[in-house]
């Protein structure tokens, strides 16, 4: 493959944008070499700018549960753009997209819409703080929660590929109220709510875990956490910007069987535009301004654009066995990226819920951050790159998923599963 394109696009970019990249995961930097430039995409493929082609995993990191492109979805936003692309003021678009989501998500009562995953959890935990009168909050080591100052505390995704523990420019006392315990430890999470005193507002948690790559929760672990924010009068709050609505048409919540007080959303509400909302029981979203004393607002918020996008795409994940295909072939997948690091000699754990995934090269299952960083990232570079060159667009980081959409064909895996093949024997003397 030739790649002049996207190299001069690089060059280009790093002359007016930091990195070259305008979200660090995109630079590379931990798989090696320079990023394709992409130029277009259909249905489970992408095409970069000096026109190769390859099969999608990343899905614009989730999102794109139908496919690049998706007929029905781009005829929704041309219809919602002939009649503008935003107005600052409340339409009959953003009711219905809310009543899909309080009718699909278990624990929603009332849902606040907003421009992103980032935004979503830095308001529900705003809220929960409002609403308990308390400080404090509890997160997982290696779960990321979006780039506000006081969740850049030992946070998982970008901020694991670059190596950096927290964040420059995040005052110390910002993260002074953020207590971090390890995912999957039920005793280190009653220590520390303990510990708190009563001071603990919420349990944030990713219900499995996707930014340290995919880590799903042992049994019982979200079960425990429920039993302890009960016990403490803390609420426990779900960040399902990636699980909702892709590992069920409920999220994690409907998964497991576990309702929590707050739920963040993203990714495929908005059908591949930017789009964030929370929700949660009503009498804690009734606390949020102009109903309550929580502030919160966003001139973008319920974008009819972003909102017809997401509409379109909740209508098509309500057909029949639609969720059944995604796990098939997901399984055949996770299956065959075994099979092949097994011939090759390679150790790897593949970690799978539903439709996303990881294969960790490391020979000790990964169910924490901790264990998920036993991982040899080296050898994930030199994988990522020999799939790049066989046409399959895996995540440029070890600590990320891979998803599966409705527009991967049984084709798309086997010919993937068959590049994997050569890419484990190409590594296995990494």
């Amino acid at each position: 493959m030739q790649f002049t394109r996207s190299k001069a696009l690089f060059a280009r970019a790093k002359e007016i944008i930091p990195g070259g990249v305008n979200s660090p995961v995109r630079a590379f930097k931990s798989v090696g070499g320079e990023p394709v430039f992409v130029k277009r995409g259909r249905g489970s493929r992408i095409y970069d700018e000096d026109g190769n082609s390859y099969i999608d995993y990343v899905c614009s990191w989730g999102p794109l549960i139908v496919g690049h492109a998706d007929a029905g979805i781009i005829e929704a936003i041309n219809n919602a753009a002939t009649n503008g692309t935003t107005f600052g003021a409340s339409t009959a678009l953003e009711v219905e997209l809310a009543e899909m989501i309080v009718e699909a998500v278990p624990s929603i009562q009332m849902v606040r819409l907003v421009n992103s995953g980032t935004e979503a959890l830095m308001s529900a935990i705003r809220v929960a703080r409002g609403f308990t009168g308390r400080n404090k909050i509890i997160k997982c080591e290696g779960c990321y929660h979006g780039h506000s100052d006081g969740l850049l505390a030992k946070a998982g995704s970008g901020v694991t590929t670059l190596g950096i523990p927290d964040s420059a420019g995040v005052p110390e006392g910002t993260t002074r109220d953020t207590i971090t315990v390890p995912y999957n430890d039920l005793d280190a999470v009653a220590a520390a709510m303990q510990a708190a005193s009563g001071e603990v507002a919420c349990i944030v948690i990713e219900p499995i875990a996707g930014n340290m790559g995919v880590v799903p929760p042992n049994a019982g672990y979200l079960a425990g956490l429920r039993e302890i924010c009960n016990q403490y009068g803390s609420l426990l709050l779900f960040d399902e910007v990636i699980t909702g609505f892709r590992v069920a048409y409920g999220g994690a919540q409907e998964l497991f069987g576990i309702q929590p007080d707050i739920t963040t959303l993203g990714k495929i509400i908005g059908g591949g535009l930017p789009v964030g909302a929370y929700g949660g029981r009503r009498d804690i979203m009734q606390s949020v301004a102009p109903e309550g004393s929580v502030y919160q607002a966003g001139t973008l918020s319920g974008n009819p654009l972003a909102v017809s996008a997401g509409i379109a795409t909740l209508k098509r994940l309500k057909s029949p066995g639609f969720y059944d295909t995604l796990k098939h072939r997901a399984d055949v997948m996770s299956n065959g990226m075994i099979e092949a690091a097994k011939q090759a000699g390679v150790s790897v754990q593949s970690n799978r819920v539903e439709s996303m995934m990881t294969t960790f090269f490391t020979k000790e299952p990964v169910v924490d951050y901790a264990s998920a960083k036993t991982s040899d990232t080296s050898r994930y570079a030199r994988f990522f790159r020999e799939m790049l060159q066989r046409g399959v667009y895996l995540a440029p980081s070890q600590f990320e998923a891979a998803f599966i959409s409705a527009a991967h064909s049984d084709e798309d895996i086997n010919i993937t599963v068959s590049a994997a093949k050569e890419a484990m024997k190409a590594v296995s003397g990494a």
